[in-house]
């Protein structure tokens, strides 16, 4: 009887296992995509230091009205898309978060569902030792009983 409820519950496990390597896969993505969102942050900074620099050694050169007021419609421009990027990094740690419960959650659902199981199959073991033993002590005592009769 125990054995037979852990092996119903082979599909459930199935389906559950395959649950977790999916969200396995898609931790695995969200990742991916918060380290690249991370690295064009990175880039977008740098370019922003390195821009500054720039100011920096032609500042002391001097400058047009003109160039002075490019530069800073760029570096607004560049602000910007480092703000835009650091919330785009912002909800990919977000979203990583997210799929890190939800992996973990289908993770723990496994291994619930692994030691139920296994709960089952020691309970099926306990049930057919008890049945061999109580075959072999019937068998032993008909033995004996004959032996007796003799």
């Amino acid at each position: 009887m125990a054995a037979s409820r852990a092996a119903r519950l082979a599909p459930v496990i199935e389906m559950a296992e395959k649950a977790e390597q999916e969200a396995a896969r898609l931790l695995g993505q969200g990742q991916t995509q918060l380290n690249q969102a991370e690295a064009k942050l990175g880039e977008l900074e740098q370019y922003f230091s390195d821009y500054q620099q720039q100011w920096m050694q032609q500042g002391s050169q001097g400058v047009s009205g003109q160039w002075l007021m490019n530069y800073q419609r760029f570096l607004s421009q560049l602000e910007s898309a480092i703000g835009q990027q650091q919330r785009s990094v912002n909800w990919y740690r977000d979203n990583l978060k997210k799929l890190r419960q939800q992996w973990h959650q289908r993770h723990a659902r496994v291994e619930g569902l692994s030691k139920l199981v296994e709960s089952y199959q020691k309970e099926a073991r306990i049930a057919a030792d008890k049945r061999e033993q109580k075959l072999l002590d019937e068998y032993a005592q008909r033995l004996s009983g004959r032996a007796r009769e003799q």
